[in-house]
């Protein structure tokens, strides 16, 4: 069988998170052409977009998280493993969801209906590559830690809005992109959290390694020293969305875009995080 090009390693230079790496060169041209050429054709087209198209990404962010899981465990194809890198992954789901995007804009009889067609396609990519992640066996303690990160999460992000709209009600113009994004580092915190201390995962990030390892902070009973992440993770996602309210509220369109992205800076390490947990833990 084939094997691809050894990517360039970058997770050795300062601030990059440990296993950055650039794919070989010709890959790398192939991932900023398609995915320059589809942001020239959306910027082209300009789709409507609303809270229902951002959220309709969803599965997408979840498909590169499934994707790096497969090019962590060494089950990508050998030919397509470079796309699945960090942070080319990122580019290459991107650029396939916006590409989706077009499509689903041109042949949708009904505008209303782009956002259930441009999710059912995510979902329908995203099913067949978490099947083969886990089609190799499932960590029984690693599910399990995932599905309480997930379940606790609910609750977590939910308080967090609720005391978010007391301080400002004008966040309820962000709707479901902000709930999203105050849940995605919910889950982000909780499930780095439980990683670290309870299946003995190490942090890739190196600011969220430092603080993980703060020595003056006490250790709590299931997140250990990761309650300080967890609140900084809330902290900084219920901000972002504060300040993201007039933005919103002058230019909806740019700002849902932008907001859907600060979830997913959230929301795909997280999904990362559960599905690595339950194959490899």
């Amino acid at each position: 069988m084939a094997t691809a090009p050894t990517p360039a390693t970058l997770g050795d230079l300062p601030f990059l998170p440990a296993g950055t790496t650039l794919p070989p060169l010709p890959y790398l041209l192939v991932a900023l052409v398609a995915g320059g050429g589809v942001a020239v054709a959306l910027r082209r087209r300009r789709p409507r977009v609303a809270a229902a198209h951002v959220l309709a990404l969803t599965p997408w962010i979840a498909l590169g998280s499934a994707l790096h899981v497969l090019y962590v465990v060494g089950t990508l194809p050998g030919v397509l493993a470079p796309f699945g890198g960090s942070p080319t992954v990122y580019l290459t789901v991107a650029t396939l969801a916006g590409a989706t995007w077009l499509v689903a804009d041109a042949v949708a009889d009904d505008a209303g209906r782009v956002p259930a067609l441009l999710a059912a396609a995510g979902t329908l990519v995203l099913a067949p590559v978490v099947a083969a992640a886990v089609a190799g066996g499932v960590s029984g303690p690693g599910a399990y830690w995932s599905a309480v990160a997930a379940v606790a999460s609910v609750p977590v992000a939910a308080v967090v809005r609720r005391a978010l709209g007391r301080v400002e009600p004008g966040v309820a113009v962000t709707g479901g992109v902000g709930a999203l994004a105050v849940y995605g580092h919910a889950l982000d915190g909780l499930s780095t959290a439980v990683g670290v201390t309870q299946l003995g995962f190490g942090e890739r990030s190196p600011l969220s390694r430092v603080i993980l390892e703060l020595d003056w902070v006490p250790a709590v009973p299931v997140l250990g020293e990761g309650w300080l992440f967890l609140l900084v993770k809330l902290a900084v996602a219920s901000a972002v969305v504060y300040l993201f309210v007039p933005y919103v509220r002058e230019e909806p369109s740019e700002g849902l875009l932008l907001l859907g992205f600060v979830a997913a800076v959230g929301l795909g390490p997280a999904v990362h995080n559960l599905l690595l947990f339950t194959v490899t833990a």
